[in-house]
Formats: C-alpha cells, sequence, structure tokens
C-alpha cells in the first residue's frame, strides 16, 4: 500500500471513529463516513467493500497494535503482576492511543469487545498457551482468560479507570494464575 492510500484509508478510520464516538453503529450511513472523511464513494469501496469490512479492519488495525505492542513484551512475561503482558496491556489502553478506550467504553462497546476478545485470546494462546494446565481443554481455558481479561477491562472502564494498571492487573492475575502452570 502507497503513503496516498495509507493517509486515505487513516482519514476513514478517522471519520468512522469520530462517528462511532457520537453514534450507534448501525445508525451510521456510510454517505456519512465519507461525508466525515472527505473521500468519494468509489474511494470508500476501493478499501473497504462495507460498513462491515471497515469496522473489522479498523478492530483488527486497533487491537492488533495494542495486542502486538503487548506481545513484545511477552519476553518478560514469566508470572508476577510486574512482569506480566496483561499489565502493560493495561497501560497501553490507558493511553487511550487511537482512542481505542473510547471505542470500549462508548455505545458500540459490545463490537468492540468481541474483536478486543478475539485478539487477546490470541495474545493468551501466544503468551501463555504452553502454561495452561492440562486440567482442562486448552482452548476453554484460552478462551476463559481472554473473557475474564475483557470483563476485567469492562469493570476498569465502568469505575472510570480510577484504579491503577496495577492494581487492575494484580486482580486479573489473582483469578487467572491458578490456571497456569508454574514454569
Amino acid at each position: 500500500m502507497d503513503r496516498r492510500q495509507k493517509k486515505t484509508r487513516e482519514a476513514i478510520f478517522r471519520a468512522f471513529t469520530s462517528l462511532l464516538s457520537k453514534k450507534n453503529y448501525h445508525q451510521i450511513t456510510v454517505q456519512e463516513i465519507l461525508d466525515e472523511a472527505d473521500v468519494g464513494r468509489t474511494t470508500f469501496y476501493a478499501h473497504f467493500e462495507t460498513k462491515e469490512y471497515l469496522l473489522r479492519d479498523l478492530c483488527a488495525d486497533l487491537f492488533g497494535h495494542v495486542t502486538a505492542t503487548a506481545l513484545g513484551q511477552a519476553s518478560c512475561a514469566c508470572g508476577g503482576a510486574e512482569d506480566s503482558v496483561f499489565l502493560h496491556l493495561l497501560r497501553h489502553l490507558r493511553q487511550n492511543d487511537r482512542g481505542v478506550l473510547d471505542l470500549l467504553s462508548s455505545e458500540n462497546d459490545g463490537l468492540f469487545l468481541d474483536y478486543f476478545r478475539g485478539e487477546v485470546s490470541c495474545l493468551v494462546e501466544g503468551v501463555y498457551g504452553h502454561r495452561l494446565t492440562a486440567d482442562l481443554p486448552r482452548d476453554y481455558l484460552v478462551q476463559h482468560i481472554a473473557a475474564t481479561f475483557v470483563q476485567t477491562v469492562r469493570w476498569w472502564l465502568a469505575g472510570e479507570c480510577t484504579r491503577t494498571p496495577e492494581e487492575v492487573t494484580a486482580c486479573f492475575l489473582a483469578v487467572t494464575e491458578p490456571l497456569l502452570i508454574a514454569v
């Protein structure tokens, strides 16, 4: 993708994110996105087949960026809240990079939390998959830990992020670390 295409894509993402902060996803029209991004219909459809594809790509871009950054910290994810990849992830979320916290706490939170849970599942599998207890099915444990983390983030957001990422991680790890085999 060349620089011009990247700029257009970013303009569409920004426009869509702006609209999502004000309206329900299902009420947003492609025309509103076009107007907000100041691009033509042909340009939009050259990048995204539908509004649903735009949502999917936006989520992949946002959450992929967040979890990829956290995966970069995986080498220090060897136990303990101070070294947890989840602590890194919460710190990254708290920075609200690219408005991700705003989207997770918007009226559209269900859409974004589902995509987020998928990314967190990949993160759990990649970082902790080898440490999951063999007493339960691995895929169940991955999904359970990911869903627990997403619910932890929802709880944190509901409290307006008044607790520190360290406090939130300590709560999360108190619940999930028993599912991991000591290495």
